[in-house]
C-alpha cells in the first residue's frame, strides 16, 4: 500500500514539474507585409495559439488563416479565396525543436532558434526560425521575423495582379506566454 501511494505521489510530482515548463499563448500576433512598387499589403492575425514546452525543448504555433484582418475587405476576400484557399487549407502551423538551452528561471533576453516544420497552404517545409525570447518573471515574450517565399508553399498569384504582390512575404510574430 505504501509503495503504491509513493508511486502515485511521485507521478503527481513529476507531472507538476513538467507542467511548470509548459507555457501557452492564446492571443499571439502574426502579421505579414508584401511590398511592391505598385502596392503594399499588410494583415494582422491576433488569434494565434502557441505552446512552448521547455522540458522537451519544443514549440508549436497554429493559426486560422481567416483570422487575418486587412484594411481593405476586398484584399481579405482575395487572400482567403484566391491565394490561401482558406476553405481548403484553413490553418498554418509550425512545430519545432528549440536549438539552444534556455534558463527560464533567470530574467533576460535570449537569442533563440527552432528547427521544425512550417506548414502553410497544404505544403510543409523544414525551416529554422530565429527570434528573441524575453523572460520577465511570470511572463515570456517571443518575437520572431522571417520571410516566406510564396512559391515554396505553392501559393499562386494570377498574372493580372503579380506586380501588386511580392514574391517573398515578410512575417512578424509576437507571442506573450504564461505558465500553463
Amino acid at each position: 500500500m505504501k509503495k503504491g501511494l509513493l508511486i502515485i505521489l511521485l507521478g503527481l510530482f513529476t507531472a507538476n514539474v513538467f507542467a511548470q515548463n509548459q507555457w501557452i499563448c492564446r492571443k499571439g500576433e502574426t502579421s505579414f507585409f508584401s511590398e511592391t512598387p505598385v502596392e503594399n499589403i499588410a494583415a494582422l492575425n491576433k488569434s494565434v495559439v502557441s505552446l512552448i514546452d521547455f522540458s522537451k525543448g519544443e514549440i508549436a504555433v497554429k493559426m486560422t488563416m481567416t483570422d487575418f484582418k486587412f484594411q481593405n475587405h476586398l484584399m481579405e476576400e482575395h487572400f482567403n479565396e484566391n491565394y490561401m484557399e482558406s476553405e481548403k487549407y484553413p490553418t498554418a502551423s509550425f512545430v519545432g525543436k528549440i536549438q539552444e538551452p534556455i534558463d527560464i528561471s533567470k530574467n533576460g533576453t535570449y537569442d533563440i532558434s527552432a528547427k521544425g516544420q512550417l506548414t502553410m497552404h497544404g505544403v510543409t517545409k523544414e525551416r529554422v526560425l530565429k527570434g528573441k525570447l524575453t523572460v520577465n518573471n511570470n511572463e515570456i515574450t517571443l518575437v520572431s521575423n522571417f520571410d516566406v517565399a510564396l512559391k515554396d508553399h505553392k501559393i499562386e498569384i494570377p498574372t493580372l495582379v503579380i506586380a501588386k504582390i511580392a514574391e517573398v512575404i515578410a512575417i512578424k510574430d509576437k507571442f506573450v506566454y504564461t505558465k500553463k
